[in-house]
Formats: structure tokens, C-alpha cells, sequence
């Protein structure tokens, strides 16, 4: 399976992260799934990791916030997202998101963002083959394959 994170999961996976999203991930690896990633996914990640509501939880410091941006480019496929016109309407920054699936032909994207659930963004995904579903579904569906 192709996966594609968005940046909340992503972020909610670091070096000193737990529950379903860090879970997940390990999951990803094991299975021998794809996790399609784009530079600017990356970047996003390093960013928001930053953020002082972050750093407040997780208590960060340059080097694990580095270390978990070097773990996430060794694990992922890192294409360059395709181009095109506005798909997630309420929150055009998660367009990327969306753009990095389609260009790395994920199968999933994986959100708990409420926008990629709008009827529009459901369906643009469903034409490419692109499933939307949170972390704790993802993870069950991926315990069951394995």
C-alpha cells in the first residue's frame, strides 16, 4: 500500500511521540508499505515542529526534531508534487498534501483534518484511486493485511 501523511500525523509521529500515529508509522515500515513524502512535507513538519503549542507536549530539541526529519527521508519515497487547481477549498495549504498522494500514486492519504472530508476533496481523491482515512483506521486496516 502507498501512504501519504499528512503533516499532523507526520508531526505526531516524532522521537518522542506515542499513540496511534507513531504506531502507525512503525506499522507502515514493517509492513513493507510506501510512504510517499514530498520536500515540502518535510519542511512542513520541521516547521510545525517547532511550534511552541508542539514544543510544549513533546519538548523537542533541534536534534530530535532533526533526527525524526532524517528518519522520515530515509522511510519515505519523496516525489515532487503535481500541480493544479484548488482542491481543498476550506484550507488551500493542505493542497500539497493531496498533490504529493496523486504525484506518488498513494492509495491513502491519512488525516484527522476535517477539510480533506469535504464532498469536493472525496471526490477528486476517489478519481485518482485515493482513499481518506485517520490513523486509527489506517492501522487497523494495516494489522489486518499483515
Amino acid at each position: 500500500m502507498r501512504i501519504t501523511l499528512d503533516t499532523a500525523i507526520l508531526v505526531r509521529t516524532n522521537v518522542k511521540a506515542t499513540g496511534p500515529a507513531k504506531e502507525l508509522l512503525k506499522t507502515i515500515e514493517r509492513s513493507g508499505s510506501v510512504l510517499v513524502l514530498s520536500a515540502f512535507l518535510i519542511r512542513e513538519v520541521g516547521r510545525v515542529l517547532k511550534y511552541p503549542r508542539i514544543q510544549s507536549v513533546y519538548q523537542l530539541t533541534d536534534a530530535d526534531i532533526q533526527e525524526h526529519i532524517e528518519y522520515l527521508e530515509s522511510l519515505g519515497e519523496i516525489v515532487a508534487p503535481a500541480e493544479g487547481p484548488p482542491i481543498v477549498l476550506k484550507c488551500p495549504d493542505d493542497d500539497p498534501v493531496v498533490y504529493t498522494a496523486l504525484a506518488g500514486a498513494a492509495d491513502v492519504i491519512c488525516t484527522v483534518d476535517r477539510h480533506f472530508y469535504e464532498p469536493n476533496v472525496l471526490q477528486f481523491c476517489s478519481r485518482y484511486g485515493i482513499r481518506i482515512m485517520d490513523d486509527v483506521e489506517l492501522l487497523r486496516i494495516l494489522r489486518q493485511e499483515t
